[in-house]
């Protein structure tokens, strides 16, 4: 019964969905307040049906339901509980159940903690969150229901050895809230485009949620290389295999995106370009999805789905990539670029570091897809490390190089020259000071100091910031007209 009534919960939650998606944006082009205010309630609507879906999985699996056939598969009556768990989120289903659950969450958090945003631009982001959720989750319903009945088993098939890991269980919670973290800004991107209008409190949105999907990731893929180091024995970092670079992508998209946020932000400068990179951040979680769950990939930690699913996730990215690509393409030539500022300056750093990080990005991608590019038309090709190691290689010099400079320029316009002598200067001091070992114990000493300092200072901003929030929360309630 439970898990039925799980079954019920995603289905409501489609049509939750539609609303979300349908009502809020049609009240944003229409300027209709109330058809607006649909937009919160069913953003948190959507997260409790899902998460009560999620729940009713979870319950077949730690109570061993083997009549559940995704529980069969992929569990046993023996599996220490912390596996019969993670066991939910180590299959195709489970997995893409996960992945609408944290879509879902941070739908809600966006309607929950973005009471600032302008009416209508909050509107229309949730209902372009809704678009997402809408496509995957008829995906799961029609096409990957981790719901489906079997004859009861007297035992399961157990979870895949090599996934029975403290780390692969942390691993897919966390690389999933990067990749579907990352659609808030995506969302963003298109709501602004649909206003066909942006300015710098843009930045100061996007840049919190970028930063928590940046982290989750970042997180995800560490726990994932450790895993793949000690598990697989490659003993390698990045090890270039395709699911690996599946997640590197939008690693190195969403680390561009944050630092074009900041320009944009802090010079009201490089605006349809932050709109692009939070569109490709995105779109490259969504071709790492692809990849992994199409079949086209053969790789130890791929799931390998028949290929009707995985063309009806190329139906998803042609729909939402192509409808993206499209809106930017109509309005971006509209949007005013702002500020101008000199080659020399921080934003001529950070456009630098964006330049190359996109470029590393693109080559990643071009190594990645093109072995299956020219398998489609009949050749057989392999893409190795060598040219990942050649051609990211050689990109991150000039980046590395370039890092410790950037943050000491000025804003608008910096001195090069200056910059160069206190870093020559810097540098001397530290050969000579290297091997001094009171100068060390000194050095050693100021660290602590200053990791002490950083710390303090965190913990009074959150004091301070915390009051703030609150009076501007109680400014803004008594700005609104009374209902």
């Amino acid at each position: 019964m439970i898990v039925e009534i799980g079954h019920f919960a995603l289905v409501l939650a489609l049509v939750v969905a539609l609303v979300q998606a349908a009502l809020p944006a049609w009240g944003a082009h229409t300027r209709d307040s109330r058809l607006m205010q649909v937009a919160e309630p069913a953003a948190l609507s959507q997260l409790g049906l899902i998460a009560l879906a999620f729940a009713a999985l979870t319950y077949a699996y730690v109570t061993s339901d083997f009549s559940v056939e995704n529980v069969w598969a992929n569990s046993h009556s023996d599996k220490p509980l912390l596996y019969k768990i993670s066991g939910v989120w180590g299959n195709h289903e489970g997995s893409m159940l996960l992945w609408v659950l944290i879509l879902a969450l941070f739908g809600a958090a966006v309607a929950a903690f973005g009471t600032n945003l302008p009416e209508t631009l909050r509107a229309n982001v949730l209902a372009v969150q809704a678009v997402v959720a809408l496509a995957f989750l008829a995906f799961i319903v029609i096409a990957s229901n981790p719901f489906a009945r079997i004859p009861l088993q007297p035992e399961g098939r157990g979870l895949n050895p090599i996934l029975q890991d403290p780390a692969l269980a942390f691993h897919p919670p966390f690389l999933y809230a990067g990749y579907v973290g990352l659609s808030v800004a995506f969302a963003f991107a298109v709501a602004v485009l649909i206003e066909g209008r942006i300015d710098a409190a843009w930045a100061r949105w996007v840049r919190p949620w970028t930063l928590a999907a940046w982290v989750c990731l970042t997180l995800g893929i560490a726990m994932g290389s450790w895993w793949a180091y000690y598990e697989l024995g490659w003993g390698g970092w990045w090890f270039w295999d395709p699911v690996e670079n599946a997640s590197f992508m939008p690693w190195l998209a969403a680390t561009a995106l944050l630092h074009s946020a900041l320009v944009m932000e802090k010079r009201e400068a490089l605006k349809v370009w932050t709109i692009l990179l939070a569109i490709l951040a995105f779109s490259l979680s969504l071709i790492g999805t692809f990849l992994v769950r199409s079949g086209v990939l053969v790789s130890v930690h791929a799931f390998a789905v028949d290929p009707r699913r995985g063309f009806f996730i190329l139906c998803i990215l042609v729909g939402l990539i192509g409808g993206a690509l499209a809106l930017y393409a109509w309005r971006a030539p509209q949007l005013k670029q702002g500020g101008l500022f000199a080659p020399i300056s921080r934003e001529g750093a950070l456009v630098l570091n964006n330049v190359l990080l996109t470029v590393a990005c693109g080559t990643v991608f071009v190594g990645t897809i093109y072995p299956l590019a020219a398998q489609a038309v009949g050749y057989s090709l392999s893409v190795g490390a060598p040219y990942f190691n050649l051609t990211f290689g050689l990109l991150m010099v000039p980046l590395l190089l370039a890092l410790p400079f950037g943050p000491t320029l000025a804003w608008k316009r910096g001195d090069l020259y200056l910059v160069l002598g206190d870093a020559l200067a810097d540098g001397a001091f530290v050969v000579r000071a290297y091997f001094n070992p009171l100068v060390r114990c000194i050095w050693l000493g100021a660290l602590v100091m200053a990791f002490g300092g950083v710390l303090s200072l965190l913990d009074r901003r959150l004091r301070i910031g915390a009051p703030r929030r609150s009076a501007r929360a109680a400014a803004v309630t008594a700005a609104s007209p009374a209902e």
